[in-house]
């Protein structure tokens, strides 16, 4: 067993990572009939694709003798409403180091972020654009 879940009541559920016992929380989005007062099941979708990918560059990375702790992401959702689905995510991937990554390994990192298992997972209607900034 990976997680065990329980709903709370009130559209909020608590989930427990049974190897650490690390706990997260989840909460309807307003915009849903919740008080959006922490991440929404949705939003945690998209951000397990933003680490799935920046985990997969890093293991990458690490092979390749390559730093690239410090890096930083942003992550924009878009909801669609038929059906109520995520129809877009947004991430934004500010490189850390770049100075000292050649183009070929930033190609090679690049296509390794790109084929990280969340994103091949997610349905193909779900628009994913993903931006690298090495500045």
């Amino acid at each position: 067993m990976t997680s065990s879940i329980i709903y709370k009541g009130g559209l909020r559920c608590q989930a427990v990572h049974v190897q650490s016992q690390s706990m997260i929380e989840t909460d309807a989005p307003v915009d849903n009939k919740g008080k959006g007062e922490r991440f929404s099941p949705t939003d945690l979708l998209c951000v397990s694709l933003a680490t799935c990918i920046v985990t997969t560059m890093g293991i990458k990375a690490a092979d390749m003798q390559i730093d690239i702790a410090g890096t930083t992401m942003e992550v924009t959702k878009h909801m669609i409403m038929e059906p109520r689905s995520v129809g877009k995510i947004e991430i934004a991937i500010h490189m850390a180091h770049p100075e000292i990554i050649s183009e070929k390994d930033k190609t090679i990192l690049e296509r390794a972020a790109n084929n990280c298992p969340v994103k091949k997972s997610l349905n193909a209607n779900v628009i994913v654009d993903v931006k690298y900034f090495w500045k």
